[in-house]
């Protein structure tokens, strides 16, 4: 499986944590940058990450900047990406249980890496309830359809 990643310079770092983890544990990562600390403009790099999923070239997206807020904006913006902002575990959970999001966003002024390592495993490991109950695959068919 390959997961796209992306970040500003707010979330350079934060990304790259999680990058290593990722890869230490087999997954595929392709790392759209930024590649250093200097300012950059978030919305380019969190679109370029949802055209990533949205596209098939990676199954999943994880995006970071200073607060998480801007570049999950910038990758909502592609049809088909459904990218949440997490700031726990069990935001993270549900994120994937109800929403089957494809993308989590997290704000690397705002997270500690381990924190945002715990919640992309939790988010990795979670099923999504959408093949068992129908009120969450209707609803995700739904956001689907927004936009279009």
């Amino acid at each position: 499986m390959i997961i796209a990643m992306a970040a500003d310079h707010g979330g350079y770092e934060l990304k790259n944590a999680i990058r290593d983890h990722l890869t230490a544990k087999g997954y595929q990562v392709a790392d759209l940058g930024t590649n250093s600390g200097e300012s950059v403009d978030y919305p380019e790099y969190g679109y370029a990450c949802g055209k990533a999923v949205a596209d098939g070239r990676a199954a999943l997206g994880i995006v970071c900047c200073g607060s998480g807020i801007g570049i999950s904006m910038a990758a909502n913006k592609v049809p088909g990406v459904r990218c949440a902002l997490v700031n726990s575990l069990e935001l993270a959970k549900l994120a994937k249980q109800h929403n089957n999001a494809n993308m989590l966003a997290f704000g690397g002024r705002f997270t500690a890496p381990e924190d945002a390592i715990a919640m992309v495993d939790a988010w990795l490991e979670e099923e999504w309830l959408g093949t068992t109950q129908e009120r969450h695959a209707r609803r995700v068919a739904q956001l689907n359809e927004l936009g279009k």
